[in-house]
């Protein structure tokens, strides 16, 4: 027996857009959930981000499978009485809308609270929802460069921020695990709760590593590409077909073996100046010479099997096409419209069948309205 619905019977208001939020909501919606998206008329700016889907935002296909649209405006009373009903109803109220804009329009922390006692409230920001932080406009790429991200990723010419949105999805995870908490919580107290988190505390603690490194040892963390600034042998080397394969050795009984077994040369593991990891790092301009005069005689998938048979991590560095036919990819379908959109499924399986279908902006208004009128 599997996961199966774990969260059916929940109800879950959103009040989202872009990415963190959403990507939250969507798994609430996977665990089970009914998940109610409250859009503004011009609806959520991700619906805009492109037109892959017939014409549809590919991103907002992605994001949005499984929820109910509805079109609101909170600054019109009879909106805003549709919100106060549905949020006094709804086991969870998600929202990242910019801090203080709720609770201008009178759907303050303790107002809601009040009306429902049951309520988790979580309220996702840029960089939080006081002071300073709570003025700065946020999206992930700046999130990225604020929180330190992009000053180890990139070469050492160049830094960059990461090719996917890290900050909104992993604070997204960390959204859906608070909410799981607060009901877990609410299980034993009877009792809702108000959470609020940030991208940029998301990632600051994602940067504890490198920030560890920066305060407490002597070599710091440097932009270095596909190369690891701080483990060694730890990253791209070319074979000779011209392909790049990586490599991670990250202790000595492994380094013994890609010593013995892959570069033939096992008094090399013995050698002072490669004996451990601090040692390897310190000579990585030759310890990465005599890795490529062994590399550059094998084909990539030649050495990938030797590698392999000797037990040590490694990758080939996939394109985006190599990742589209990857054999252990996953795929689900999303709907939208008549289109239809080839994903990535979801990492945690289900007995359940997945959500498919992706809602046109405010297709169950007039629904939710009855159903709400009261």
């Amino acid at each position: 027996m599997g996961l199966n619905r774990e969260l059916d019977g929940y109800l879950v208001v959103a009040m989202e857009q872009a990415v963190a939020a959403p990507y939250c909501s969507l798994l609430l919606a996977d665990a089970g959930a009914r998940v109610i998206k409250l859009e503004r008329p011009e609806g959520d700016f991700c619906r805009g981000y492109d037109r892959g889907a017939d014409g549809q935002s590919t991103w907002f296909a992605w994001l949005n499978r499984g929820k109910e649209s509805v079109v609101v405006d909170y600054t019109k009373p009879e909106d805003a009485a549709l919100m106060h009903r549905l949020i006094a109803r709804a086991d969870v109220f998600l929202h990242n809308l910019s801090p203080g804009a709720l609770a201008r329009h009178g759907f303050g922390a303790d107002v809601l609270r009040a009306a429902n006692p049951g309520l988790i409230n979580l309220q996702i920001s840029g960089y939080g929802t006081d002071g300073v932080a709570a003025q700065m406009k946020a999206y992930d790429f700046l999130v990225q460069a604020e929180s330190g991200v992009c000053s180890v990723t990139g070469t050492a010419e160049q830094p960059a921020r990461v090719g996917v949105s890290l900050g909104d999805i992993s604070t997204g995870l960390t959204g859906f695990s608070a909410i799981l908490r607060g009901l877990l919580q609410r299980g034993r107290t009877g009792l809702g709760v108000d959470l609020s988190i940030s991208l940029f505390d998301v990632l600051a603690d994602w940067m504890n590593m490198p920030l560890l490194a920066h305060r407490y040892l002597p070599a710091k963390p440097e932009r270095m590409g596909l190369t690891h600034s701080l483990l060694a042998p730890y990253g791209a080397y070319e074979t000779a077909d011209g392909a790049q394969i990586l490599i991670a050795i990250q202790n000595n009984r492994e380094w013994g073996r890609f010593c013995a077994e892959v570069l033939a040369c096992p008094e090399m593991a013995r050698d002072p100046r490669f004996v451990d990891n601090a040692a390897r790092v310190a000579n990585r301009v030759v310890l990465d010479v005599a890795i490529n005069n062994v590399f550059c005689k094998h084909q990539r998938d030649d050495l990938a099997e030797i590698l392999q048979q000797a037990g040590i991590a490694w990758a080939r560095l996939s394109s985006l096409e190599d990742l589209s036919n990857h054999p252990f990819l996953r795929g689900v379908q999303a709907r939208f419209g008549a289109a239809t959109v080839d994903l990535v499924d979801l990492p945690v399986q289900s007995d359940a069948p997945r959500q498919t279908q992706v809602p046109q902006l405010g297709e169950h208004s007039d629904t939710i309205r009855r159903e709400f009128s009261e």
